[in-house]
């Protein structure tokens, strides 16, 4: 912050959940005159994070009068230029938009004077360069920037010896305080046990909020849909979604009317979501980098959360290269039978159920249902209907022990003993056994599927092929 004040250039390296966007937004905000026009520039690599970034500078400036706007693709072009016409002191904006009204010189007087690229290193893995090279041609040679990021390649090198004047150098050894509030542990399972294997971590962990990654936007929409059968409060987040289901699908998860969110990597980045306790790795992540990005959505901001990853044997050596290379505690367990779910269910409700406090309608209901029957079969009634509707679905046992997988063993099915009665779920994954949980009150507000509406999968269409796959 102090930096800022002074006016420097700056190179930040800090993990995401770090508290990047107030460490530039307060002293950027701080320094704007609220009678003059555009000031503040904030680059962003995705829609999602460019809203979310919006949102919080507009918090930390509204009280002092400061405007804020969003300039991103799929939304309307005339309202984006009309708020930076109107005197908004602050943008943040996806490349790819800004750079399509910077060409048609659309937006009259923007000449920020502090310039920021927030996850530079997403930018350029997504294919920005280009455009970021672009538009630093249209803006003011006399500025302030800033360039924060994750990692620090030597294509963020380049690209910062190339724009930032004499920046100082701030480095935020964030790697283990980013990881030591995450419990990080990984269950051994076989390929068809995968959606029995997310079930039964929902029912066992029946936290607040959670994400499960997936690697397609089938897999995405397929997952959705069998945890919407199941009763859970669930959508999608990919990039077949328009901008306006994305942005429902975001404010239904911030407002609690969805709990968990299934998205591909692409979809989710920069994603910050409060009260997120779980991430679930469907499948384990193709590289440390992805791991770090995905399981840093949980732990944020001091709050313990916790990330799952889901392994075959066939991963072994995958997963010993993660270990190796992501410097993360990455730990085996086995997945809750069906009785430790339903013995830590049984707790969790008795707890709950002391602390409830008694109403008069409860009262008078009890009243009249003792009237024809015994007070204790009424209550056991009760119990047994509340007890019912939250069975719990797939086998008994679900994965393998971790006394039954040698991971120095060869991928290829070789890593694990081959015993019997492991459980495992109807072929392909997909159990269509009724019964869901009580997650979220077995909601089923989410069961519905989303219809994509577009391909677009990113800011503009000219992002990479493999983007448009995930």
């Amino acid at each position: 912050m102090p930096l800022v004040l002074e006016g420097k250039d700056l190179i930040a390296q800090a993990q995401t959940g770090t508290g990047k966007t107030a460490a530039y937004g307060l002293p950027c905000l701080n320094r704007i005159d609220v009678k003059s026009g555009m000031q503040v520039l904030v680059l962003t690599p995705t829609r999602e994070l460019a809203l979310q970034v919006s949102d919080e500078l507009y918090r930390l400036g509204k009280n002092v009068g400061i405007k804020t706007t969003t300039i991103y693709g799929g939304a309307s072009y005339s309202k984006q230029i009309s708020q930076v016409t109107k005197g908004a002191q602050v943008a943040v904006a996806t490349p790819g938009r800004l750079l399509d009204l910077l060409k048609g010189k659309e937006l009259k007087n923007f000449k920020p004077n502090m310039v920021i690229l927030d996850e530079a290193d997403e930018m350029l893995d997504m294919g920005f360069l280009e455009d970021i090279e672009s538009i630093f041609g249209f803006l003011p040679a006399e500025r302030q920037t800033l360039l924060f990021s994750a990692t620090m390649p030597d294509a963020i090198k380049k690209l910062a010896g190339r724009y930032l004047n004499q920046p100082a150098h701030v480095k935020i050894a964030a790697t283990e305080k980013s990881s030591k509030n995450i419990e990080q542990v990984y269950y051994i399972i076989d390929e068809q046990e995968r959606d029995n294997a997310v079930v039964r971590i929902l029912d066992y962990e029946n936290t607040y909020k959670a994400i499960i990654f997936t690697k397609t936007k089938k897999e995405a929409d397929d997952l959705k849909a069998n945890l919407g059968f199941k009763g859970y409060p669930v959508e999608a987040l990919h990039g077949d979604l328009s901008q306006k289901q994305r942005e429902l699908v975001l404010k239904s998860l911030h407002d609690g009317r969805i709990r968990i969110l299934v998205a591909t990597d692409v979809a989710a980045r920069g994603l910050d979501v409060k009260d997120l306790s779980l991430v679930i790795n469907f499948h384990l992540p193709f590289d440390s980098e992805s791991y770090t990005h995905r399981i840093g959505r949980t732990g944020r901001a001091g709050k313990t959360g916790k990330a799952i990853t889901l392994v075959t044997t066939r991963e072994s050596r995958a997963l010993h290269r993660l270990k190796g290379t992501s410097g993360t505690g990455l730990t085996i367990a086995a997945l809750p039978t069906k009785k430790e779910v339903q013995a830590k269910r049984s707790e969790d409700f008795i707890t709950k159920l002391l602390e409830t406090e008694i109403n008069e309608e409860a009262e008078a209901l009890f009243a009249k249902l003792s009237e024809s029957q015994d007070s204790k079969e009424v209550s056991l009634k009760i119990l047994s209907q509340i007890l019912d509707k939250v069975k719990i679905s797939g086998p008994e046992k679900i994965g393998k022990h971790p006394s039954e997988w040698n991971e120095s063993a060869p991928s290829g099915g070789g890593g694990a003993k081959r015993r019997g009665g492991t459980g495992g779920g109807s072929r392909g994954g997909r159990s269509n056994s009724s019964g869901g949980s009580s997650y979220g009150g077995r909601s089923g507000g989410g069961s519905s599927r989303s219809t994509p509406a577009s391909k677009s999968g990113g800011d503009r269409g000219g992002k990479p092929q493999r983007f448009r796959n995930k």
